[in-house]
């Protein structure tokens, strides 16, 4: 059966992605990933990171809000399908990129949902 098994991050756009991605590496103590993300590896239980993203990125369209949530899913057809079940708009079509599958859908209060299955 399809399920979320957790978050896979949160994406915030941000005037200044960089001085962002400074004020928490230096106030913080949060290391950078080469893709920009503050990842913190699975410590067994569970995977999270925060990225910025430029405060004019469409990534999050039609959403307007600045924020986005990434959701890790079993089953991105099936959640999908679920989402849109239960009323929520469907945006595109799912998208595989070789290392996971993408899908996106906008939820009862207009914020992009990104769900990814991870196939590695």
């Amino acid at each position: 059966m399809a399920k979320i098994l957790g978050l896979g991050g949160v994406f915030i756009k941000c005037k200044d992605t960089k001085a962002y991605q400074d004020w928490w590496k230096t106030h913080m103590g949060v290391t950078i990933s080469e893709y920009g993300s503050m990842d913190w590896p699975s410590d067994g239980k569970a995977f999270t990171l925060v990225s910025p993203f430029k405060h004019d990125s469409e990534y999050f369209d039609p959403s307007k809000e600045r924020f986005m949530i990434n959701l890790r899913v079993d089953d991105v057809p099936a959640m999908l399908e679920k989402a849109r079940k239960g009323g929520a708009e469907i945006i595109g079509e799912a998208l595989d990129e070789g290392y996971g599958v993408f899908g996106w859908f906008l939820d009862p209060e207009g914020v992009k949902i990104e769900l990814w299955q991870d196939k590695s």
